[in-house]
């Protein structure tokens, strides 16, 4: 039979309103703590989560909505979250968006079903109404990688825009003029429309004017990435160099590339996003935009748990949301060459 926290109260002889102080997270006198903690593990107790929920209206677990759990991005995103929370002594729930904004709304209300704590988020859509609920029945919301505009939560994310300027900048060193990107759509994805206006930024300083065909903007996914590179490769006037906004569209171009019996960069210069198994995996190694995904994650954390922590707090003045902008950097391979 499990034990008890009467359990507890016999073998160490203090009360109960001590141990369950403790075991809620309040402070208690050290050589009070050593002896519940000694009794703990002897006892193998373990706390009832439900039942402490229903007392203090917390559950220690926090909901993440994902916009795809296929996506290795999200992957990483949801492993270095989950150790944060880990550490915290918080569990985590998973919602997969599937791309779609429907199920989005609907994993927001899924998670407020569950009383979770606080969410984390990586949206699907470009607005906020979808967080409503959350915001109504006054649970902390934190969005990762992607932000709204004139919408009161917090964010962490990097500069898309500078971080895909900064990028072709890189082709344009390299005296490349003939440059193309392979980007998800400008109009409904984020990130897309950030790393595209950077693009432009670039090549529009360098007083390089791009032909149409060489602008491919779709989906977020390795199906568009393989079917744009394959028709910047057939053209007669083909790129020199192509830089490509996101993992998924990265390896979708690597395979096109591999399909066609070209070599890069003999034949034709990459650069991508995201550091993920792709880049420690081919030759030439590419260049690639990194993103610091473990802080982003642990600061995410910081922030969310924060809210949970000061929430009611008598006197408390709410917090003016914030955005935390982290830098990338280029970890330079050998998949530019340069031009004469």
């Amino acid at each position: 039979m499990p034990a008890t926290i009467r359990d507890i109260k016999e073998k160490t002889g203090l009360s109960l309103a001590t141990i369950s102080k403790y075991l809620n997270g309040g402070n208690v006198l050290p050589e009070n703590r050593v002896r519940i903690e000694a009794a703990i593990k002897e006892l193998h107790y373990e706390v009832n989560e439900i039942a402490r929920g229903l007392v203090t209206n917390r559950t220690r677990t926090v909901g993440v909505v994902v916009y795809s759990v296929e996506s290795l991005f999200n992957g990483t995103l949801l492993h270095h979250i989950g150790n944060a929370l880990r550490k915290e002594k918080y569990g985590i729930l998973i919602c997969d968006s599937c791309n779609d904004e429907k199920i989005e709304a609907e994993n927001i209300r899924f998670l407020l079903n569950k009383k979770v704590d606080g969410i984390i988020v990586v949206p699907v859509s470009r607005k906020a109404r979808f967080l409503k609920p959350a915001q109504d029945a006054g649970v902390p919301v934190v969005l990762m990688d992607r932000s709204f505009q004139n919408a009161e939560f917090d964010c962490v994310r990097i500069d898309n825009r500078m971080a895909a300027f900064r990028a072709v900048n890189i082709l344009i060193e390299n005296n490349h003029k003939k440059i193309a990107v392979i980007c998800s759509d400008s109009e409904n994805e984020y990130t897309g429309f950030e790393r595209y206006k950077g693009y432009l930024d670039a090549v529009e300083q360098a007083g390089i004017e791009i032909p149409a065909q060489y602008r491919k903007l779709g989906n977020h996914s390795i199906e568009f990435g393989q079917k744009s590179m394959r028709e910047l490769l057939a053209l007669e006037d083909r790129p020199t160099a192509v830089f490509m906004s996101n993992y998924e569209i990265t390896l979708g171009a690597v395979m096109a590339l591999n399909e066609s019996g070209m070599q890069c960069p003999e034949d034709i210069s990459m650069l991508g996003f995201d550091d993920l198994i792709l880049s420690h995996l081919l030759k030439p190694q590419m260049h690639m935009v990194i993103q610091p995904m473990k802080e982003m994650s642990e600061k995410a954390v910081e922030i969310l748990l924060h809210h949970v922590r000061n929430k009611g707090k008598k006197g408390k003045k709410e917090d003016i949301p914030v955005e935390v902008i982290m830098g990338t950097r280029i970890r330079e391979g050998n998949s530019v060459a340069r031009l004469l």
